[in-house]
């Protein structure tokens, strides 16, 4: 989706959206100027054009019980479509795996992983990723701690871009 198609309403509805995806559209539409039916539409337009994918909570993982935060740099032994698809589709069926990155360089993937202890990670990395076909290498790095985790994309160097272009 081009974000040119994008008026400066459409991007304050997603600005404010993805701030707080749980306020009503009225409050919304009072936030970006414009009255609750264009702005329903308008974010049901957004929705229908893929440019909100879903809505979400912000569960803090550490309160549910998972204390273990790790990155695993994959390497596979062959890179050719079929063995990277092959490599994805796992990824999604592994329930500790909550994302997964395709990278170009030294590492073929990135996955981000939680578990609720390191024993239950360590049985993970050794029964199932590392035994996995085509899976050539793992290093992990434990998370320490968690500096920042923003969600999406900063909406105000998108609007300074835009300006710059106009």
């Amino acid at each position: 989706m081009a974000v040119g198609r994008l008026d400066p309403i459409d991007r304050k509805i997603l600005a404010e959206l993805q701030a707080d995806g749980r306020m009503t559209n009225v409050e919304l539409a009072r936030r970006v100027g414009i009255s609750a039916p264009p702005c329903l539409r308008r974010v049901r337009t957004l929705e229908e054009q893929g440019y909100i994918r879903g809505y979400h909570a912000d569960v803090d993982i550490r309160e549910l019980g998972f204390e273990v935060q790790v990155f695993a740099m994959v390497g596979l032994q062959s890179q050719a479509e079929a063995d990277l698809s092959a490599f994805e589709k796992r990824c999604r069926a592994w329930p500790l795996v909550r994302e997964c990155h395709m990278l170009n360089g030294e590492v073929d993937f990135i996955l981000k992983c939680v578990a609720p202890d390191l024993s239950t990670f360590q049985t993970f990395l050794t029964e199932q990723l590392t035994a996995a076909e085509n899976v050539a290498s793992v290093k992990t790095s434990l998370v320490i701690r968690n500096a920042k985790d923003e969600p999406g994309v900063p909406f105000d160097v998108l609007e300074e871009r835009l300006n710059r272009t106009a």
